[in-house]
């Protein structure tokens, strides 16, 4: 049997492309949907707490790093953010948005999103075969040849990989793709971890051994080592017992690895301090107001107004009352609060990972059909682009709006 479409992948991306590549045709094409996995969206079902962050509230190109931004750009406009809110209603799934800008399912279950997202895949009349892992893939003249890990022989006239990288393997995202796609040709820029846990060096353990549990809203920045500046962001982060998690470490993730990884033997500085205080002289001026407000509180209680307690304590240590301290002491704190550092040793892998940077290099692909410039017939959705966003539903839209791209523009390529 010779399919018009396979689509290999049924993460986020491969689902979107299968649903709309079977509206597209309106039954007039075989299309059939693989996943190597025992059941389909594994990750989804995991993302966002088990409650699936959609989309977000807004999406701008900003939101992402990677490859062209021209490019993101183009294919997020082809698919918005509204267009996802449109859609996800169309397939009987009733978002909610919350405070900080993302929408969940009003049942606050992934599980409502993905059996819609299968549901729909059927009512389109595409074909879905579970535990069918794709190990290599070949293009004839006429069509493309997909050898299965048990031997067999899959045929098509089109292709639209959707694999993932190589966060959260369990998942079924374990590179394989990316390997694939470079044996056909592809430029793969290198992949590292993204939206992951940090760890800390052992001089930093059992300073977060202590601190762990404590969350805070922070800022976080990242610089290389000339002190440029790579990262800049203010969001909630939690110390744990191994290093620090929570959103403001998960986005500053990928730009601290990616710099190890870019320039190794130059590691990244990561600082987190007070969100209020743009410098070290700001936090300064207010340590010194503090002083004369109330000069004998001792510093740790006066850094409780703006840290939790024990992190206050920590940063203290024995400082003694406000008012005594000397200028050094005082410009020493107030740069801690406006900023102290972390001693990152790397990440917990891609085992924690929510996405991955790196992959296929973005400039190979057509963003107007997500087809391949270097493999006629081949389309690339999905994480295993050079695409990765911020946490907040960012990586999902690209996935939808990519998926669609590639989903539609296959179909339409096949009945013209």
């Amino acid at each position: 049997m010779i399919h018009d479409i396979i689509i290999v992948g049924a993460g986020a991306a491969g689902l979107a492309a299968a649903i709309f590549a079977g509206e597209r045709a309106r039954g007039r094409l075989r299309i059939l949907l693989v996943d190597g996995a025992k059941k389909p969206g594994a990750k989804i079902l995991v993302s966002g707490g088990g409650r699936c962050n959609v989309t977000n509230e807004t999406v701008v190109p900003s939101d992402y790093w990677g490859g062209s931004p021209v490019i993101i750009r183009n294919v997020l406009r082809s698919f918005d953010e509204r267009q996802t809110l449109a859609w996800m209603k169309s397939i009987g799934v009733e978002l909610k948005l919350e405070p900080t800008g993302k929408y969940f399912p009003v049942t606050d279950s992934a599980r409502t999103v993905l059996d819609a997202l299968i549901a729909r895949v059927s009512e389109v009349r595409v074909g879905l075969r579970s535990q069918v892992r794709i190990k290599e893939i070949a293009f004839t003249s006429e069509l493309a040849e997909l050898t299965t890990a048990s031997g067999d022989m899959l045929r098509a006239r089109r292709v639209i990989v959707a694999m993932g990288g190589a966060a959260l393997p369990k998942s079924g995202s374990d590179g394989a793709g990316i390997a694939m796609l470079r044996s056909l040709g592809h430029g793969i820029v290198p992949i590292t971890p993204a939206l992951v846990p940090l760890t800390v060096a052992s001089d930093q353990v059992e300073l977060c051994r202590e601190l762990s549990g404590v969350t805070l809203d922070a800022r976080v920045i990242v610089k290389d080592a000339t002190g440029r500046k790579l990262h800049d962001r203010v969001d909630s982060l939690l110390f744990t017992h191994f290093g620090i998690s929570g959103p403001a470490a998960l986005n500053a993730s990928r730009h601290w690895l990616r710099e190890e990884h870019d320039n190794p033997g130059k590691p990244a500085v990561l600082t987190i301090g007070a969100p209020q205080f743009a410098s070290g002289d700001d936090a300064d001026a207010w340590l010194m107001q503090r002083g004369k407000d109330n000069p004998r509180r001792h510093a740790a209680n006066v850094l409780s107004e703006i840290f939790p307690d024990r992190l206050a304590t920590s940063l203290a240590g024995d400082l003694p009352e406000i008012g005594k301290l000397t200028r050094g002491q005082r410009r020493t704190l107030a740069e801690k609060v406006h900023g102290f550092t972390i001693h990152v040793s790397g990440s917990r892998g891609f085992s924690f990972a929510e996405t991955t940077a790196g992959g296929v290099e973005l400039d190979e692909v057509n963003f107007r059909t997500m087809e391949s410039r270097r493999v006629p017939r081949l389309h690339i959705c999905g994480e295993i682009l050079d695409v990765d966003g911020r946490i907040g539903g960012f990586n999902f839209q690209w996935a939808w709006a990519s998926g669609h791209v590639a989903g539609t523009a296959a179909a339409a390529a096949l009945i013209q």
